[in-house]
């Protein structure tokens, strides 16, 4: 996962939608949001933004380091 913070000062501010602030729609200006897995979709245009920190946590995510092969 990136620093954002170090990240942000290389690209400069990128839109997203971040779970700990409000977050009105650049598309409409309001701020009721379905969030999903990867993004959040404004409930009034369907303008869809990224989350900051999507698809790391969350129930059912597991992560397993395994040495074993892939069957084929």
């Amino acid at each position: 996962m990136y620093d954002f913070g170090i990240r942000q000062a290389h690209t400069g501010y990128r839109i997203a939608y971040r779970p700990q602030e409000t977050n009105h729609c650049p598309g409409c200006g309001r701020s009721h949001w379905m969030i999903g897995r990867l993004t959040a979709e404004c409930a009034f245009c369907g303008t869809a933004l990224p989350l900051i920190g999507g698809g790391a946590s969350g129930n059912g995510v597991t992560r397993r380091n395994t040495t074993a092969p892939l069957a084929a």
